[in-house]
């Protein structure tokens, strides 16, 4: 019986991801250079797999012409902006009624900071929701997605069984983090990690395909 809900926050709950790597393409074409995108994806949900960072390959790459501080500080605030003007998901805010009106718990599973997720959370009324949320601060450096410790302390945090949760994940660190803790996942890919092939358990192309019925009848049929 579905007991648990745990959803990614990057990219599943807001989408801040595609606006990320868009305004860091922007910058790299700026001054005549492309960004790996291949080493970038490795970076999506997750920092267990690949410590690219942009603003240092650009500097290296315009050999310190160009410097990563004051690059990554343009990309903050370019991208912010983007971010801040983005809307909530399709879908979410209703699975997370659904989930309260039928007593399932919800909980946040994300490898970015409190600082970011509760912040936002907060900001677009969506913090009360959740009996938990964990974050990369809740884990040992280092283990944050595609390790599946974020998710094995959530776990731990709403007293659940694998077997009784469902995680919500639109990357391939995370929905690797999650097939790792045993847990149910759906894979929820947006324009940006739909390139890079996340697939599921099972995968929607939004949340507003899914239902807490249809949740459980995917428990009763992976037992």
């Amino acid at each position: 019986m579905l007991k648990a809900l745990i959803f990614d926050f990057d990219g599943l709950i807001l989408d801040t991801e595609t606006p990320e790597i868009l305004v860091w393409q922007s910058i790299y074409r700026e001054h005549g250079f492309e960004l790996p995108v291949e080493e970038w994806a490795k970076t999506v949900g997750g920092y267990g797999i690949s410590t690219f960072d942009a603003a240092t390959h650009l500097s290296a790459i315009s050999q310190g012409r160009l410097d990563s501080a004051s690059t990554r500080t343009r990309h903050q605030r370019e991208s912010a902006k983007i971010v801040h003007a983005s809307p909530v998901l399709p879908g979410v805010l209703d699975l997370l009624e659904q989930a309260k009106k039928e007593g399932v718990k919800n909980s946040i599973g994300s490898s970015s900071p409190h600082s970011w997720v509760d912040g936002h959370l907060k900001r677009l009324e969506l913090f009360e929701y959740f009996d938990h949320i964990i974050c990369q601060d809740d884990v040992s450096a280092g283990r944050t997605k595609p390790h599946p410790d974020i998710f094995l302390k959530a776990l731990n945090q709403l007293n659940v069984r694998p077997e009784e949760a469902v995680v919500f994940e639109d990357s391939v660190n995370g929905v690797t983090a999650a097939r790792r803790a045993g847990i149910f996942v759906v894979g929820v890919p947006n324009p940006l990690t739909a390139q890079m092939g996340t697939r599921g358990d099972i995968t929607v192309s939004s949340l507003d395909q899914l239902s807490l019925r249809d949740l459980n009848e995917h428990l009763k049929k992976r037992r």
